[in-house]
C-alpha cells in the first residue's frame, strides 16, 4: 500500500505501522480454513451493539462498494448478498499485534502498541543499520507484506504525527511540517462532535488551526484541541511506552541464511546463553528470568521465557529450563522458512555470591537442587501451579499467609510466635477453607464446649485450652466475615481434644448478647 516517509533534522524518529484491516488479515494468515468458508465477496468482520449486529470490519472490496464500519449487517446485506460474515475476536485481534510487534523488536528495542490497529517504532539511532530510515521502513513494511498484512507506514518527529500520516494520506509538500499542516482536523483524534464543530468554523486542516492563536482555540474548542495539535506539530509529545521493557542483558544473533532447524537454533542459543553468563559473571550477577525469541523469516517472532527461584548463570541449566519450556507448548516452534534472527535477554538478574561446596562428597548445597526441582516443575506444570506459603501481616488465620508461585522468592519473613519448646502448637497444620459449621452443647453460650457433632459423629470434649480471642479488622469491611457477613463478628477459639485424643481448632462466632443473640461454632482446623 501507499506510503510515506519524509526527512527532518529532529533527533527522535518515529515508524508508524497501520494495519487497516488488521482483523481480515489475521483471519486469512492464521485461519485459512476458515477464510475460505463463505464464497468469494467481500468480507467483513460484524459485532453486536446496542442489540443490532454492526459492520466493525470491511476489506478492500467491501469499501469500494460502499460498505462502511458502524454499518448495520441487515443494510450491507441488502447491498451485497454474497457478503462473507466473520464474528468479531477482539483478544485474538490484540494477541495477533503483540506478536507482530515482538517480531519488529528486530528493527528498534523500543517498540509500542498504537492503538487496537498499529504499532510504533521509536527507530532513533537504529536506522544505520539498515541504510537509512527509508530502507528500514521499507524492509519492515515488505516483510509484513510478505507475510499478509496489508500496511501502511510514515515516518515523522514525534509518534503523534507519525500515527496521524499513517492513517490521513496527504499530498507530499517540501518538507515534514508542510505536510503535517495539510492533515485534517480529524487526524487531531478529538470527539467526532468537536471534529464537525472545527469544519463548521471553517477550520479544515492542521494549518489553518495552527495560524490562530492557541488561546482563542482554547476558549472555543477547549484545551484537548491544543493540546492535540501541539503533539502533531511537534512541540510536545507523550513519551512512548515499549512493550518490553529494556532488558539488563540482550545478545542478538543474526544469519545470513535463515536456519532451518530448530534443534540448531538452540545450540546456537546455548553459545549465547554462555556468553550472558560470562556478562553476569563480570557484574556478580545471575539471572532470574531469560527471555528468548526465535525470529522467522517471514516476521513471526516465537517468545520464550523461563523464571528461576534463585539466581543462575550456567548456560547448560539455562537451555535445559528452555527446551522444558518448548516441551510443554501446546503450538511447537515452526521454523517455517527459517530463523535469521536469535535475541537472548535477561530482564530480571540479582546478585548473585559463590556457591559453597560441602566438605564431603562436594555435593552442592540442598537448597540450590531444589530449587532447580521447583523451576523444572513450574515449567512443566505451569507458573502457578507450584506454590509456596510466606507470611501475610494479619491476625485473621485463614489470611495470615499467601501462597504464591515458587520461583518468586521473596526475603525470608518471621512467621511469628509458635509457642514454647516442647508446648503443642498453637495453630493446627491443617485449616478448613471455610469453616466448618458444627453443633456444640456448652453449659453456659459464652462457655466453653463440652460436645460437639462434626460430620455426624459426636465428639465429647475431655480437655479444652482458651479462649484465645480474635477480634475482626473493623478498617476493613467484609475481612473476616463468614457466612454472607456484612462485617466479622469476634471469634473465642478454643484448643480441645475429644475421648479418642484427637484434637481440634473450634471457635465461636460472635459474642454473646453484645454482638448475636444466638452464636454459631465453626470448626476451623485439625491438629496433627
Amino acid at each position: 500500500m501507499n506510503a510515506m516517509t519524509m526527512t527532518t533534522s529532529a533527533t527522535r524518529r518515529y515508524l508508524a505501522l497501520h494495519f487497516p484491516f488488521l482483523a481480515l488479515d489475521r483471519l486469512r494468515v492464521a485461519r485459512p480454513d476458515q477464510w475460505a468458508t463463505g464464497g468469494n465477496g467481500p468480507a467483513v468482520i460484524v459485532e453486536p451493539v446496542r442489540g443490532a449486529m454492526r459492520l466493525a470490519s470491511v476489506d478492500a472490496d467491501g469499501l469500494a462498494i460502499g460498505l462502511h464500519p458502524a454499518m448495520t449487517l441487515a443494510d450491507a446485506r441488502a447491498r451485497e448478498p454474497d457478503l462473507r460474515v466473520f464474528d468479531a475476536q477482539p483478544h485474538a485481534d490484540q494477541d495477533w499485534l503483540e506478536r507482530l510487534c515482538d517480531g519488529c523488536g528486530r528493527y528498534t528495542p523500543n517498540a509500542a502498541l498504537d492503538g487496537p490497529d498499529g504499532l510504533m517504532l521509536d527507530i532513533s539511532g537504529c536506522d544505520h543499520l539498515w541504510g537509512g530510515e527509508e530502507a528500514l521502513a521499507r524492509d519492515a513494511a515488505d516483510r509484513l507484506e510478505r507475510y499478509g498484512m496489508r500496511v501502511r507506514h510514515a515516518i515523522a518527529a514525534s509518534p503523534e504525527a507519525a500515527h496521524a500520516l499513517a492513517r490521513f494520506p496527504v499530498p507530499p509538500a517540501p518538507d515534514e511540517a508542510a505536510t503535517i499542516r495539510r492533515l485534517p482536523v480529524e487526524a487531531l483524534r478529538l470527539e467526532a462532535e468537536s471534529a464537525v464543530a472545527l469544519r463548521r468554523a471553517g477550520l479544515r486542516t492542521v494549518g489553518d488551526l495552527a495560524a490562530r492563536p492557541a488561546a482563542t482555540l482554547a476558549a472555543r474548542f477547549g484545551a484537548e484541541a491544543v493540546d492535540a495539535l501541539h503533539a502533531l506539530l511537534g512541540l510536545g509529545h507523550r513519551p512512548l511506552a515499549p512493550r518490553r521493557v529494556r532488558p539488563a542483558i540482550r545478545i542478538d544473533r543474526r544469519f545470513a541464511e535463515p536456519i532451518g532447524s530448530t534443534a540448531y537454533a538452540l545450540k546456537r542459543l546455548e553459545d549465547m546463553a554462555a556468553e550472558a553468563g560470562e556478562q553476569l559473571a563480570e557484574r556478580g550477577q545471575g539471572g532470574r528470568r531469560f527471555e528468548a525469541v526465535f525470529f522467522r523469516s517471514d516476521g513471526l517472532a516465537f517468545p520464550l521465557r523461563v523464571e528461576t527461584g534463585l539466581p543462575v548463570r550456567d548456560a547448560p541449566s539455562i537451555l535445559r529450563l528452555m527446551r522444558e519450556r518448548i516441551d510443554t507448548l501446546s503450538d511447537p516452534i515452526d521454523p517455517g522458512f527459517g530463523f535469521d534472527m536469535l535475541r537472548l535477554t535477561v530482564p530480571l538478574a540479582e546478585p548473585m555470591a559463590a556457591t559453597q561446596l560441602a566438605l564431603e562428597g562436594g555435593e552442592a548445597r540442598k537448597g540450590e537442587s531444589v530449587a532447580t526441582l521447583v523451576d523444572r516443575l513450574s515449567i512443566r506444570a505451569g507458573r502457578g501451579r507450584i506454590q509456596r506459603l510466606v507470611p501475610r501481616d494479619s491476625h485473621i488465620p485463614e489470611q495470615a499467609q499467601l501462597a504464591l508461585p515458587a520461583v518468586e522468592v521473596r526475603a525470608p519473613a518471621d512467621w511469628g510466635p509458635v509457642g514454647e519448646p516442647g508446648d503443642p502448637p498453637l495453630r493446627p497444620i491443617h485449616l478448613f477453607d471455610p469453616p466448618q459449621s458444627i453443633d456444640v452443647v456448652a453449659g453456659v453460650p459464652d462457655g466453653p464446649p463440652h460436645r460437639f457433632r462434626w460430620r455426624r459423629a459426636l465428639h465429647d470434649v475431655v480437655r479444652f485450652e482458651g479462649p484465645e480471642r480474635i477480634a475482626p479488622e473493623w478498617w476493613r469491611a467484609k475481612d473476616g466475615a463468614i457466612e454472607g457477613d456484612s462485617i466479622g463478628k469476634t471469634r473465642d477459639y478454643y484448643r480441645v481434644e475429644d475421648a479418642r485424643g484427637r484434637r481440634y481448632w473450634l471457635f465461636r462466632h460472635g459474642l454473646y448478647g453484645a454482638e448475636t443473640p444466638d452464636p454459631g461454632w465453626y470448626l476451623h482446623g485439625l491438629f496433627a
